[in-house]
Protein backbone atom coordinates (compact mmCIF):
# COMPACT_ATOMS: atom_id res chain seq x y z
CA UNK A 1 0.00 0.00 0.00
CA UNK A 2 2.88 1.55 -0.91
CA UNK A 3 3.14 3.53 1.94
CA UNK A 4 -0.43 3.55 2.51
CA UNK A 5 -2.70 0.80 1.65
CA UNK A 6 -3.68 -2.40 2.71
CA UNK A 7 -6.59 -4.75 0.71
CA UNK A 8 -7.00 -8.30 0.95
CA UNK A 9 -6.65 -9.33 -2.61
CA UNK A 10 -7.29 -12.26 -4.18
CA UNK A 11 -8.26 -13.32 -7.47
CA UNK A 12 -8.49 -15.52 -10.08
CA UNK A 13 -10.03 -17.22 -13.30
CA UNK A 14 -10.51 -19.59 -15.91
CA UNK A 15 -11.80 -19.68 -18.99
CA UNK A 16 -9.95 -20.76 -22.00
CA UNK A 17 -9.35 -22.08 -25.76
CA UNK A 18 -9.07 -25.53 -27.19
CA UNK A 19 -5.65 -26.38 -28.95
CA UNK A 20 -6.01 -26.15 -32.53
CA UNK A 21 -5.89 -29.26 -34.28
CA UNK A 22 -6.47 -31.95 -31.69
CA UNK A 23 -9.70 -32.65 -29.65
CA UNK A 24 -10.27 -29.83 -26.51
CA UNK A 25 -7.61 -30.73 -23.65
CA UNK A 26 -8.40 -27.50 -22.46
CA UNK A 27 -11.99 -27.10 -20.71
CA UNK A 28 -12.91 -23.75 -20.34
CA UNK A 29 -15.66 -24.67 -17.76
CA UNK A 30 -13.50 -27.06 -15.79
CA UNK A 31 -10.55 -26.00 -12.95
CA UNK A 32 -7.33 -27.98 -13.69
CA UNK A 33 -7.47 -30.38 -10.98
CA UNK A 34 -3.64 -31.19 -10.81
CA UNK A 35 -2.71 -27.54 -10.84
CA UNK A 36 -5.54 -26.94 -7.79
CA UNK A 37 -3.82 -29.48 -6.12
CA UNK A 38 -0.50 -28.18 -6.71
CA UNK A 39 -1.25 -24.91 -4.82
CA UNK A 40 -0.29 -26.38 -1.31
CA UNK A 41 -1.19 -24.48 2.54
CA UNK A 42 1.84 -26.23 4.17
CA UNK A 43 4.45 -25.18 1.57
CA UNK A 44 2.61 -21.56 1.39
CA UNK A 45 2.85 -21.53 4.86
CA UNK A 46 6.77 -22.77 4.75
CA UNK A 47 7.17 -19.75 2.50
CA UNK A 48 5.64 -17.15 4.82
CA UNK A 49 7.94 -18.57 7.92
CA UNK A 50 10.53 -17.93 6.45
CA UNK A 51 10.48 -14.77 4.29
CA UNK A 52 8.67 -13.03 7.73
CA UNK A 53 11.19 -14.45 9.99
CA UNK A 54 13.25 -12.05 11.95
CA UNK A 55 16.01 -13.41 10.26
CA UNK A 56 15.03 -11.38 7.19
CA UNK A 57 15.05 -8.51 9.36
CA UNK A 58 11.98 -6.75 7.79
CA UNK A 59 12.79 -6.67 4.03
CA UNK A 60 14.36 -3.39 3.36
CA UNK A 61 15.60 -2.25 0.32
CA UNK A 62 19.48 -1.75 0.47
CA UNK A 63 19.56 -3.95 3.85
CA UNK A 64 21.21 -6.99 4.76
CA UNK A 65 17.49 -8.27 4.51
CA UNK A 66 17.23 -6.94 0.85
CA UNK A 67 19.99 -9.12 0.04
CA UNK A 68 18.74 -12.39 2.24
CA UNK A 69 15.11 -12.02 0.17
CA UNK A 70 15.86 -12.01 -3.46
CA UNK A 71 18.60 -14.36 -2.82
CA UNK A 72 15.85 -16.22 -1.10
CA UNK A 73 13.05 -15.98 -4.60
CA UNK A 74 15.73 -16.87 -7.26
CA UNK A 75 16.54 -19.84 -5.01
CA UNK A 76 12.99 -20.58 -5.31
CA UNK A 77 12.15 -19.36 -8.76
CA UNK A 78 15.26 -22.16 -9.42
CA UNK A 79 13.84 -25.03 -7.39
CA UNK A 80 10.60 -24.18 -9.06
CA UNK A 81 12.05 -24.63 -12.46
CA UNK A 82 11.22 -20.99 -13.92
CA UNK A 83 13.53 -19.95 -16.52
CA UNK A 84 15.57 -16.68 -16.22
CA UNK A 85 12.98 -13.53 -16.67
CA UNK A 86 16.05 -10.94 -17.81
CA UNK A 87 18.06 -12.39 -20.37
CA UNK A 88 20.22 -15.19 -18.38
CA UNK A 89 19.80 -13.51 -15.65
CA UNK A 90 16.88 -13.62 -12.43
CA UNK A 91 17.40 -9.95 -11.66
CA UNK A 92 16.37 -6.71 -13.00
CA UNK A 93 18.76 -3.70 -11.44
CA UNK A 94 16.80 -0.96 -10.22
CA UNK A 95 19.07 1.76 -9.01
CA UNK A 96 17.54 4.31 -6.30
CA UNK A 97 19.23 6.27 -4.05
CA UNK A 98 18.58 6.58 -0.10
CA UNK A 99 17.40 10.20 1.24
CA UNK A 100 17.35 10.54 5.19
CA UNK A 101 16.37 13.13 6.14
CA UNK A 102 14.89 15.02 9.51
CA UNK A 103 14.41 18.22 11.09
CA UNK A 104 17.07 19.81 13.31
CA UNK A 105 14.78 21.02 15.61
CA UNK A 106 12.09 18.19 16.73
CA UNK A 107 10.15 21.53 18.03
CA UNK A 108 8.15 22.90 15.16
CA UNK A 109 7.10 25.94 15.77
CA UNK A 110 4.60 27.93 13.77
CA UNK A 111 3.92 32.00 14.39
CA UNK A 112 0.90 33.94 14.35
CA UNK A 113 -0.49 37.77 15.45
CA UNK A 114 -2.17 35.51 18.19
CA UNK A 115 0.91 33.77 19.70
CA UNK A 116 2.85 30.17 18.63
CA UNK A 117 2.09 26.56 18.15
CA UNK A 118 4.97 24.48 18.77
CA UNK A 119 4.48 20.91 17.73
CA UNK A 120 6.50 17.46 18.42
CA UNK A 121 7.69 15.47 15.58
CA UNK A 122 6.51 11.98 14.87
CA UNK A 123 3.72 12.66 17.49
CA UNK A 124 2.00 15.45 15.73
CA UNK A 125 4.21 15.87 12.25
CA UNK A 126 7.06 14.55 10.19
CA UNK A 127 8.53 15.83 7.27
CA UNK A 128 11.65 15.38 4.89
CA UNK A 129 12.49 16.18 1.63
CA UNK A 130 13.50 14.29 -1.46
CA UNK A 131 15.95 16.84 -2.82
CA UNK A 132 19.85 15.57 -2.69
CA UNK A 133 21.26 18.10 -0.65
CA UNK A 134 23.04 18.18 2.40
CA UNK A 135 20.55 20.18 4.49
CA UNK A 136 17.40 22.06 3.85
CA UNK A 137 16.71 26.02 5.12
CA UNK A 138 13.86 27.96 4.74
CA UNK A 139 13.89 30.55 7.35
CA UNK A 140 10.38 31.68 7.07
CA UNK A 141 7.64 30.79 5.16
CA UNK A 142 3.92 31.62 5.26
CA UNK A 143 1.22 29.26 5.37
CA UNK A 144 -1.67 28.69 2.89
CA UNK A 145 -4.90 26.43 3.54
CA UNK A 146 -5.69 25.05 -0.25
CA UNK A 147 -8.12 22.56 0.39
CA UNK A 148 -7.80 19.65 -0.94
CA UNK A 149 -4.71 20.78 -3.33
CA UNK A 150 -6.24 19.76 -6.55
CA UNK A 151 -6.23 21.17 -10.36
CA UNK A 152 -8.48 19.30 -11.87
CA UNK A 153 -10.09 21.07 -15.22
CA UNK A 154 -11.90 17.84 -15.90
CA UNK A 155 -13.78 18.05 -12.78
CA UNK A 156 -13.68 22.43 -12.83
CA UNK A 157 -11.75 22.34 -10.06
CA UNK A 158 -9.05 24.49 -9.17
CA UNK A 159 -7.68 24.87 -5.52
CA UNK A 160 -4.73 27.08 -6.51
CA UNK A 161 -7.00 29.24 -8.85
CA UNK A 162 -5.86 33.12 -8.17
CA UNK A 163 -3.19 31.66 -5.91
CA UNK A 164 0.64 32.63 -5.98
CA UNK A 165 2.28 30.23 -3.68
CA UNK A 166 6.11 30.63 -4.51
CA UNK A 167 8.56 30.70 -1.43
CA UNK A 168 4.41 29.46 0.91
CA UNK A 169 3.78 26.18 2.27
CA UNK A 170 0.42 25.01 0.89
CA UNK A 171 -1.64 23.25 3.71
CA UNK A 172 -4.30 20.62 1.87
CA UNK A 173 -6.21 17.66 2.74
CA UNK A 174 -6.13 14.08 1.69
CA UNK A 175 -8.65 12.39 -0.66
CA UNK A 176 -10.97 14.42 -2.77
CA UNK A 177 -14.11 15.84 -2.88
CA UNK A 178 -16.39 12.96 -4.16
CA UNK A 179 -15.85 11.75 -0.73
CA UNK A 180 -17.94 14.24 0.32
CA UNK A 181 -20.66 15.17 -1.73
CA UNK A 182 -21.14 11.95 -4.85
CA UNK A 183 -21.95 14.78 -7.42
CA UNK A 184 -18.39 15.47 -8.06
CA UNK A 185 -15.66 14.04 -9.30
CA UNK A 186 -16.16 10.19 -9.11
CA UNK A 187 -17.98 10.08 -5.96
CA UNK A 188 -16.60 7.88 -3.68
CA UNK A 189 -14.38 5.98 -5.71
CA UNK A 190 -11.47 8.26 -5.21
CA UNK A 191 -9.45 9.31 -8.19
CA UNK A 192 -5.93 9.80 -8.50
CA UNK A 193 -6.06 13.40 -7.45
CA UNK A 194 -6.59 11.68 -3.94
CA UNK A 195 -3.50 10.83 -3.64
CA UNK A 196 -0.48 12.19 -1.45
CA UNK A 197 1.71 11.79 -4.66
CA UNK A 198 -0.19 13.89 -6.41
CA UNK A 199 -0.65 16.70 -3.92
CA UNK A 200 3.58 16.97 -3.26
CA UNK A 201 3.38 16.61 -7.25
CA UNK A 202 0.88 19.69 -7.54
CA UNK A 203 2.82 22.00 -4.89
CA UNK A 204 6.18 21.65 -6.69
CA UNK A 205 4.14 22.68 -10.02
CA UNK A 206 2.77 25.65 -8.48
CA UNK A 207 5.87 26.74 -6.82
CA UNK A 208 4.89 25.75 -3.42
CA UNK A 209 8.32 25.71 -1.03
CA UNK A 210 6.34 23.03 1.36
CA UNK A 211 3.33 20.98 1.74
CA UNK A 212 1.85 19.84 4.86
CA UNK A 213 -1.23 17.23 4.53
CA UNK A 214 -3.89 17.17 7.25
CA UNK A 215 -4.14 13.60 8.65
CA UNK A 216 -7.54 12.14 8.87
CA UNK A 217 -7.86 8.22 9.44
CA UNK A 218 -11.09 7.33 7.69
CA UNK A 219 -10.40 9.77 4.71
CA UNK A 220 -6.86 8.24 4.49
CA UNK A 221 -7.90 4.68 5.14
CA UNK A 222 -5.10 4.27 7.78
CA UNK A 223 -4.16 5.98 11.03
CA UNK A 224 -1.41 8.13 12.33
CA UNK A 225 1.02 5.32 13.51
CA UNK A 226 1.22 4.37 9.09
CA UNK A 227 2.33 7.93 8.32
CA UNK A 228 4.50 8.27 11.44
CA UNK A 229 6.28 4.67 11.40
CA UNK A 230 6.35 4.87 7.23
CA UNK A 231 7.59 8.57 6.72
CA UNK A 232 9.99 8.56 8.65
CA UNK A 233 13.50 7.16 8.61
CA UNK A 234 15.10 6.55 5.38
CA UNK A 235 12.48 7.19 2.22
CA UNK A 236 13.83 5.69 -1.43
CA UNK A 237 13.70 7.52 -4.84
CA UNK A 238 14.38 5.72 -7.81
CA UNK A 239 17.39 7.52 -9.84
CA UNK A 240 16.65 10.23 -11.66
CA UNK A 241 13.49 11.03 -9.86
CA UNK A 242 14.64 12.21 -7.07
CA UNK A 243 13.92 15.77 -6.53
CA UNK A 244 11.70 15.76 -9.26
CA UNK A 245 8.18 17.89 -8.97
CA UNK A 246 9.09 18.22 -5.69
CA UNK A 247 8.87 20.79 -3.18
CA UNK A 248 11.74 21.77 -0.72
CA UNK A 249 9.83 19.54 1.98
CA UNK A 250 7.20 17.83 2.25
CA UNK A 251 5.37 16.25 5.54
CA UNK A 252 2.25 15.41 7.34
CA UNK A 253 0.33 16.76 10.55
CA UNK A 254 -2.29 15.48 12.77
CA UNK A 255 -6.33 16.64 12.41
CA UNK A 256 -5.93 18.08 15.94
CA UNK A 257 -2.59 19.85 14.65
CA UNK A 258 -4.36 21.29 12.01
CA UNK A 259 -7.37 21.91 14.52
CA UNK A 260 -5.01 24.09 16.84
CA UNK A 261 -3.23 25.93 13.81
CA UNK A 262 -7.00 27.21 12.34
CA UNK A 263 -7.00 28.25 16.08
CA UNK A 264 -3.85 30.20 16.20
CA UNK A 265 -5.01 31.76 12.80
CA UNK A 266 -8.36 32.90 13.89
CA UNK A 267 -9.70 31.02 11.24
CA UNK A 268 -12.91 28.82 12.44
CA UNK A 269 -12.25 25.22 11.46
CA UNK A 270 -15.15 24.89 9.57
CA UNK A 271 -13.28 26.35 6.79
CA UNK A 272 -12.03 22.78 6.26
CA UNK A 273 -15.95 22.01 5.32
CA UNK A 274 -16.19 24.90 3.09
CA UNK A 275 -13.42 23.57 0.97
CA UNK A 276 -14.95 20.02 0.02
CA UNK A 277 -17.85 22.53 -1.68
CA UNK A 278 -17.19 23.83 -5.45
CA UNK A 279 -16.28 27.42 -5.53
CA UNK A 280 -14.06 27.66 -2.72
CA UNK A 281 -11.02 30.03 -2.34
CA UNK A 282 -7.82 29.50 -0.75
CA UNK A 283 -7.33 30.97 2.75
CA UNK A 284 -4.15 32.91 3.71
CA UNK A 285 -3.36 31.57 7.55
CA UNK A 286 -1.03 34.31 8.50
CA UNK A 287 0.64 31.73 10.00
CA UNK A 288 4.84 31.25 9.19
CA UNK A 289 7.23 28.47 10.24
CA UNK A 290 10.92 27.75 9.30
CA UNK A 291 12.16 24.16 8.34
CA UNK A 292 15.48 23.38 8.76
CA UNK A 293 16.42 19.60 7.74
CA UNK A 294 19.93 17.87 8.20
CA UNK A 295 19.64 14.57 5.05
CA UNK A 296 22.30 12.10 3.98
CA UNK A 297 21.76 10.07 0.89
CA UNK A 298 23.74 7.33 -0.83
CA UNK A 299 22.83 5.63 -3.69
CA UNK A 300 22.90 2.00 -3.93
CA UNK A 301 20.69 -0.63 -6.08
CA UNK A 302 17.90 -3.05 -4.91
CA UNK A 303 16.36 -5.90 -7.59
CA UNK A 304 13.20 -6.87 -9.08
CA UNK A 305 13.37 -10.97 -9.36
CA UNK A 306 12.12 -12.48 -12.26
CA UNK A 307 11.25 -15.82 -13.53
CA UNK A 308 8.97 -17.45 -16.28
CA UNK A 309 7.79 -20.14 -18.12
CA UNK A 310 7.82 -19.69 -21.97
CA UNK A 311 4.62 -20.22 -23.54
CA UNK A 312 3.88 -23.14 -25.86
CA UNK A 313 2.58 -21.12 -28.94
CA UNK A 314 2.49 -17.42 -28.21
CA UNK A 315 5.76 -16.79 -26.45
CA UNK A 316 6.17 -13.46 -27.25
CA UNK A 317 2.93 -12.52 -25.45
CA UNK A 318 3.27 -12.62 -21.74
CA UNK A 319 0.99 -12.41 -18.66
CA UNK A 320 2.98 -10.83 -15.89
CA UNK A 321 2.44 -11.78 -12.19
CA UNK A 322 3.44 -9.35 -9.27
CA UNK A 323 3.92 -9.22 -6.00
CA UNK A 324 6.38 -6.71 -3.93
CA UNK A 325 9.05 -8.58 -1.55
CA UNK A 326 9.59 -5.56 0.11
CA UNK A 327 8.76 -4.30 3.85
CA UNK A 328 9.49 -1.70 6.14
CA UNK A 329 12.68 -3.46 7.89
CA UNK A 330 13.65 -2.44 11.46
CA UNK A 331 11.63 0.72 13.16
CA UNK A 332 10.74 2.34 16.38
CA UNK A 333 10.52 -0.49 18.60
CA UNK A 334 6.87 -1.59 19.77
CA UNK A 335 6.86 -4.01 23.06
CA UNK A 336 10.55 -4.49 22.87
CA UNK A 337 10.17 -5.76 18.64
CA UNK A 338 11.28 -3.41 16.20
CA UNK A 339 11.14 -5.62 12.97
CA UNK A 340 8.64 -4.98 10.80
CA UNK A 341 7.92 -8.86 9.89
CA UNK A 342 5.57 -7.69 6.66
CA UNK A 343 3.65 -11.82 6.93
CA UNK A 344 0.38 -10.55 5.22
CA UNK A 345 2.06 -7.00 3.48
CA UNK A 346 3.66 -8.95 1.59
CA UNK A 347 4.86 -12.20 2.23
CA UNK A 348 1.50 -13.64 1.34
CA UNK A 349 2.06 -12.32 -2.16
CA UNK A 350 5.84 -13.85 -2.69
CA UNK A 351 4.34 -16.78 -1.50
CA UNK A 352 1.62 -17.15 -3.79
CA UNK A 353 4.07 -16.33 -6.77
CA UNK A 354 5.67 -19.64 -5.68
CA UNK A 355 2.50 -21.88 -5.88
CA UNK A 356 1.21 -20.33 -9.41
CA UNK A 357 4.11 -21.07 -10.44
CA UNK A 358 4.09 -24.58 -9.25
CA UNK A 359 0.74 -24.86 -10.59
CA UNK A 360 1.69 -23.76 -13.79
CA UNK A 361 4.78 -26.26 -13.93
CA UNK A 362 2.27 -29.15 -13.86
CA UNK A 363 -0.96 -27.96 -15.92
CA UNK A 364 -1.92 -30.32 -18.05
CA UNK A 365 -1.79 -28.14 -20.94
CA UNK A 366 0.62 -25.80 -20.86
CA UNK A 367 0.26 -22.28 -21.89
CA UNK A 368 0.13 -21.08 -24.91
CA UNK A 369 1.57 -17.44 -23.50
CA UNK A 370 4.98 -16.97 -21.56
CA UNK A 371 3.79 -16.39 -17.59
CA UNK A 372 5.86 -13.96 -16.49
CA UNK A 373 6.58 -13.71 -11.85
CA UNK A 374 8.13 -10.17 -10.93
CA UNK A 375 8.48 -10.05 -7.38
CA UNK A 376 9.58 -6.03 -7.42
CA UNK A 377 11.06 -3.98 -4.67
CA UNK A 378 10.39 -0.61 -3.16
CA UNK A 379 6.66 -0.86 -3.17
CA UNK A 380 6.51 0.38 0.26
CA UNK A 381 8.89 3.09 -0.98
CA UNK A 382 5.72 4.70 -3.98
CA UNK A 383 5.82 1.46 -5.63
CA UNK A 384 9.47 2.35 -7.08
CA UNK A 385 10.00 -1.32 -8.21
CA UNK A 386 7.02 -1.39 -10.56
CA UNK A 387 7.74 2.10 -11.77
CA UNK A 388 11.12 1.31 -12.72
CA UNK A 389 10.46 -2.22 -14.62
CA UNK A 390 7.27 -0.04 -16.35
CA UNK A 391 9.81 2.24 -18.01
CA UNK A 392 12.56 -0.26 -18.32
CA UNK A 393 10.21 -3.23 -19.67
CA UNK A 394 11.98 -6.62 -20.56
CA UNK A 395 9.07 -7.62 -22.76
CA UNK A 396 7.04 -5.39 -25.04
CA UNK A 397 4.26 -3.36 -23.36
CA UNK A 398 1.74 -4.07 -27.08
CA UNK A 399 2.79 -7.66 -26.12
CA UNK A 400 1.95 -7.92 -22.23
CA UNK A 401 -1.62 -8.79 -22.24
CA UNK A 402 -2.46 -8.07 -18.66
CA UNK A 403 -0.55 -7.44 -14.83
CA UNK A 404 -2.22 -9.44 -11.79
CA UNK A 405 -1.07 -8.20 -8.66
CA UNK A 406 -1.07 -9.87 -5.88
CA UNK A 407 -0.56 -7.93 -2.39
CA UNK A 408 -1.62 -9.20 1.06
CA UNK A 409 -4.13 -12.17 1.32
CA UNK A 410 -6.58 -12.35 3.71
CA UNK A 411 -5.58 -14.63 6.38
CA UNK A 412 -9.31 -14.67 8.78
CA UNK A 413 -10.92 -16.99 6.25
CA UNK A 414 -12.69 -17.61 3.33
CA UNK A 415 -15.48 -15.50 1.70
CA UNK A 416 -18.24 -15.91 -0.41
CA UNK A 417 -16.94 -13.20 -3.16
CA UNK A 418 -14.27 -11.26 -4.63
CA UNK A 419 -13.69 -7.63 -4.09
CA UNK A 420 -12.35 -5.58 -7.55
CA UNK A 421 -10.41 -2.13 -6.36
CA UNK A 422 -11.23 -0.23 -9.34
CA UNK A 423 -14.32 -2.20 -10.52
CA UNK A 424 -15.00 -0.78 -13.92
CA UNK A 425 -11.78 -0.26 -14.92
CA UNK A 426 -10.98 -3.31 -16.89
CA UNK A 427 -12.39 -6.43 -19.02
CA UNK A 428 -10.19 -8.43 -16.71
CA UNK A 429 -12.89 -8.06 -13.58
CA UNK A 430 -14.72 -9.68 -16.22
CA UNK A 431 -12.13 -12.86 -16.45
CA UNK A 432 -13.03 -12.61 -12.85
CA UNK A 433 -16.30 -13.06 -12.60
CA UNK A 434 -16.58 -15.99 -14.83
CA UNK A 435 -13.79 -17.97 -12.78
CA UNK A 436 -15.49 -16.79 -9.70
CA UNK A 437 -18.63 -18.29 -10.31
CA UNK A 438 -16.34 -21.62 -11.22
CA UNK A 439 -15.58 -21.20 -7.22
CA UNK A 440 -18.96 -20.67 -6.51
CA UNK A 441 -18.48 -17.07 -5.82
CA UNK A 442 -19.33 -13.32 -7.31
CA UNK A 443 -17.52 -10.14 -7.68
CA UNK A 444 -18.41 -7.06 -5.82
CA UNK A 445 -17.12 -4.06 -5.89
CA UNK A 446 -14.36 -2.38 -3.84
CA UNK A 447 -15.65 -1.95 0.10
CA UNK A 448 -13.81 1.52 0.72
CA UNK A 449 -13.56 2.69 -2.76
CA UNK A 450 -12.40 6.34 -1.29
CA UNK A 451 -9.39 4.48 -0.14
CA UNK A 452 -7.82 4.82 -3.59
CA UNK A 453 -6.88 1.39 -3.79
CA UNK A 454 -6.84 1.60 -7.80
CA UNK A 455 -4.15 3.86 -7.26
CA UNK A 456 -2.19 2.33 -4.47
CA UNK A 457 -0.17 -0.53 -5.34
CA UNK A 458 1.90 -2.17 -8.46
CA UNK A 459 -0.81 -2.98 -11.02
CA UNK A 460 -1.14 0.68 -11.90
CA UNK A 461 2.44 1.74 -12.74
CA UNK A 462 1.33 -0.94 -15.32
CA UNK A 463 -2.29 0.91 -15.80
CA UNK A 464 -0.46 4.11 -16.66
CA UNK A 465 1.67 2.30 -19.43
CA UNK A 466 -1.95 1.16 -20.87
CA UNK A 467 -1.60 -2.53 -19.57
CA UNK A 468 -4.43 -3.88 -17.95
CA UNK A 469 -4.15 -4.64 -14.39
CA UNK A 470 -6.31 -6.72 -12.29
CA UNK A 471 -5.83 -6.30 -7.81
CA UNK A 472 -8.20 -7.87 -5.71
CA UNK A 473 -9.32 -8.44 -2.73
CA UNK A 474 -11.83 -10.72 -0.25
CA UNK A 475 -15.34 -9.73 -0.40
CA UNK A 476 -18.60 -10.43 0.47
CA UNK A 477 -19.47 -12.67 3.31
CA UNK A 478 -17.11 -15.46 5.64
CA UNK A 479 -18.02 -18.69 5.16
CA UNK A 480 -17.46 -20.10 8.06
CA UNK A 481 -20.51 -20.72 10.25
CA UNK A 482 -18.06 -20.69 13.96
CA UNK A 483 -18.84 -17.18 14.51
CA UNK A 484 -17.45 -17.09 17.69
CA UNK A 485 -13.95 -17.95 16.19
CA UNK A 486 -14.34 -16.29 13.63
CA UNK A 487 -14.62 -12.97 15.85
CA UNK A 488 -11.59 -14.26 17.76
CA UNK A 489 -9.48 -14.56 14.36
CA UNK A 490 -10.67 -10.93 12.99
CA UNK A 491 -9.94 -9.15 16.53
CA UNK A 492 -6.29 -11.07 16.91
CA UNK A 493 -5.66 -9.94 13.29
CA UNK A 494 -6.97 -6.56 12.85
CA UNK A 495 -4.86 -3.33 13.35
CA UNK A 496 -1.58 -5.11 11.92
CA UNK A 497 -0.81 -2.91 8.77
CA UNK A 498 2.51 -1.81 8.77
CA UNK A 499 3.11 -2.11 12.53
CA UNK A 500 5.59 -5.04 14.06
CA UNK A 501 2.54 -7.18 14.84
CA UNK A 502 2.52 -8.17 11.02
CA UNK A 503 3.19 -12.08 11.76
CA UNK A 504 2.40 -15.04 11.33
CA UNK A 505 1.05 -16.90 14.33
CA UNK A 506 -1.88 -19.78 15.27
CA UNK A 507 -4.64 -17.05 14.11
CA UNK A 508 -3.66 -17.37 10.85
CA UNK A 509 -6.41 -19.17 8.96
CA UNK A 510 -5.19 -20.61 4.88
CA UNK A 511 -8.17 -21.97 3.86
CA UNK A 512 -9.26 -18.46 2.03
CA UNK A 513 -6.18 -17.81 1.08
CA UNK A 514 -5.48 -21.39 -0.78
CA UNK A 515 -9.09 -20.00 -2.13
CA UNK A 516 -7.78 -16.80 -3.41
CA UNK A 517 -4.63 -17.84 -4.85
CA UNK A 518 -6.48 -20.76 -6.77
CA UNK A 519 -8.26 -18.12 -8.21
CA UNK A 520 -5.35 -16.14 -9.36
CA UNK A 521 -3.79 -19.44 -11.06
CA UNK A 522 -7.17 -19.71 -13.08
CA UNK A 523 -7.27 -16.02 -14.28
CA UNK A 524 -4.07 -16.23 -15.75
CA UNK A 525 -4.38 -20.04 -17.08
CA UNK A 526 -7.58 -18.83 -18.52
CA UNK A 527 -5.59 -15.56 -20.07
CA UNK A 528 -2.71 -17.60 -21.46
CA UNK A 529 -4.53 -19.82 -23.61
CA UNK A 530 -6.36 -17.20 -25.44
CA UNK A 531 -5.13 -14.84 -28.31
CA UNK A 532 -7.57 -11.68 -27.46
CA UNK A 533 -5.77 -8.86 -25.79
CA UNK A 534 -8.13 -7.71 -22.74
CA UNK A 535 -8.31 -4.09 -22.83
CA UNK A 536 -9.56 -0.82 -20.33
CA UNK A 537 -13.65 -0.89 -20.10
CA UNK A 538 -14.88 2.32 -22.11
CA UNK A 539 -15.64 5.04 -19.56
CA UNK A 540 -12.39 3.88 -17.48
CA UNK A 541 -9.63 7.16 -18.03
CA UNK A 542 -7.02 4.89 -19.15
CA UNK A 543 -9.07 3.51 -22.52
CA UNK A 544 -6.77 6.00 -24.46
CA UNK A 545 -4.03 4.76 -23.17
CA UNK A 546 -5.34 0.72 -23.42
CA UNK A 547 -5.94 1.62 -27.38
CA UNK A 548 -2.83 3.27 -28.01
CA UNK A 549 -0.61 0.40 -26.57
CA UNK A 550 -3.15 -2.28 -28.88
CA UNK A 551 -2.47 -0.32 -32.03
CA UNK A 552 0.94 -0.64 -31.69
Amino acid sequence: MNKIKFIFPLVAVAIASCQSDKATEFDSGKLDSAAMASINAETYKDYITTLSSDEFLGRKPFTKGDTLTVEFIEKEFKNIGLKPGNGDSYFQEVPMVEIDSEPVEKTLVFKGANGELKSSYLNDYVIGTSKLQDKIDVSSTDLVFAGFGIVATEYNWNDYEGLDVKGKTVVVMVSDPGRYDKTLFKADTMTYYGRWKYKFEEAAKQGATGILLIHETAAASYGWNVVRSGWSGPQLELIGKEGAQQVDFQGWITNQTALDLFKLAGIDPKVMEDAKKPGFKPVDLKVSTSVKLATTFRKSKSNNVIGKIEGSKRPDEVIIYTAHWDHLGIGESTDGDSIFNGAIDNATGVAALFEIAKAFQVAKVKPERTIVFLAVTAEEEGLLGSAYYAENPIYPLNKTVANLNMDSFNPVGAMDAVSVVGIGQTELEDYAAKSAAKFNRTVVGDKNPSSGGFYRSDHFNFVKKGIPGLYMGSGGNYISTDTTALEVRKEALAGRYHTVMDELDEHWDFEGIMQDVRLFFDVGYTLSMEKTFPNFKQKSEFKDLGDKRLSK
